[in-house]
């Protein structure tokens, strides 16, 4: 969909917030798990502390977010999720269990040579493993 060039609209996604109870335990997670890069921590000026993350080959960050004042966190199955692609599902695997993880869903491989699986986030956020299948340009099912 195509907008008219006088309407004001947004130019570009920055970062997506989660918010964390257990800060440096998240960011472990997405920097020993995932590969993720900590670009930059700081505190807001409400008094949240943040961490901004960085996936390869992608401009958009991930802002992970403590603020123990608003409560706690308690998410809810199926209302979010990152997804991120791999080279290979089942290296993956091998990898993630080495640090203890398994996938919670999973692997759904299909003809095409694509699937996916899920694993979980400390705090309960999902987290979908995508491998794109060799003539897949967009999706992986």
């Amino acid at each position: 969909m195509r907008h008219p060039q006088q309407m004001p609209i947004v130019t570009k996604l920055l970062h997506t917030r989660y918010r964390v109870e257990d800060l440096e335990r998240t960011v472990k997670f997405y920097t020993e798990i995932l590969g993720l890069t900590e670009t930059r921590r700081h505190k807001s000026p409400r008094g949240s502390e943040l961490v901004f993350l960085a996936t390869p080959n992608s401009e958009e960050e991930i802002e992970i977010c403590s603020y123990p004042s608003s409560g706690g966190v308690q998410v809810q199955e199926d209302l979010t999720h990152l997804a991120f692609q791999v080279d290979s599902l089942e290296e993956f695997e091998k990898h993630i269990k080495a640090h203890g993880v398994d996938y919670s869903d999973g692997p759904h491989l299909n003809e095409n040579g694509g699937g996916f699986a899920f694993i979980d986030a400390p705090e309960g956020y999902e987290i979908e493993l995508i491998q794109k299948g060799p003539e897949r340009e967009t999706d992986a099912y």
